[in-house]
C-alpha cells in the first residue's frame, strides 16, 4: 500500500494535464464576452472630467455613440488615439470613460494625444468598467440612437473594426 502513495502525486499529474488538454487547448483565449450586445447601456453616472458634475453615461449624449473606456496608463489606449482622432473628424460622437485613473493624469493625455471626445468622463473605482463587463482597456461601445449597445470592441481599433463597427449603425 506505501508503494501506490509514492505515485499518487503522478496520478494528480497525469489528471491535470488530461484536463488541461480537454480543455484549455480547444479553448479560445481570445473571445470576449459580450453580454451586454443588445442591451441597453447601463444605469451608471460618472463625473465629468472637466466639471466633476454627475452625468447619467446612457444620456450622455443622446444619439448614435461610441463609449470608449481608456486610460492614460494603457499603452494600447496611445496606439488607439489617432483612430479615435479621425472618428472625431468624421462626425463621430465619442463619449470617453478614463478608467481607474487619475483625472490629472487622463487631462494630460488628452492634452498630449488629442481629445476626440465630446463628453469626458471618470470611472476612478472602475464600478461603471464592471457594469459595462469590461476586460481591459481599451475597450469600445457602439450605442445605436435608441440607447441600446449593438457592438464591443476589445482593444485598440483599426479601419477594419470601426467599418465594421459602424456599419451596424444602419
Amino acid at each position: 500500500m506505501r508503494r501506490w502513495i509514492g505515485f499518487a502525486p503522478l496520478v494528480v499529474l497525469l489528471g491535470l494535464g488530461v484536463l488541461f488538454a480537454g480543455y484549455a487547448l480547444k479553448h479560445d483565449p481570445h473571445v470576449q464576452p459580450h453580454a451586454l450586445v443588445g442591451k441597453p447601456v447601463p444605469a451608471v453616472s460618472l463625473p465629468d472630467l472637466d466639471t466633476g458634475a454627475m452625468v447619467a453615461v446612457r444620456d450622455a449624449p443622446a444619439g448614435p455613440r461610441l463609449i470608449n473606456f481608456f486610460a492614460s496608463w494603457c499603452a494600447p489606449c496611445r496606439v488607439e488615439a489617432p483612430q479615435l482622432m479621425a472618428l472625431k473628424a468624421r462626425g463621430v460622437t465619442l463619449v470617453g470613460v478614463a478608467y481607474k485613473d487619475e483625472p490629472a493624469r487622463t487631462q494630460a493625455f488628452l492634452a498630449e494625444l488629442g481629445d476626440p471626445f465630446a463628453v469626458k468622463l471618470m470611472d476612478r473605482n472602475g464600478r461603471a468598467g464592471i457594469e459595462f463587463g469590461v476586460t481591459g482597456v481599451p475597450e469600445t461601445f457602439l450605442v445605436g440612437a435608441d440607447g441600446v449597445i449593438l457592438a464591443k470592441h476589445s482593444g485598440p481599433l483599426t479601419d477594419d473594426d470601426v467599418q465594421e463597427m459602424l456599419g451596424k449603425l444602419r
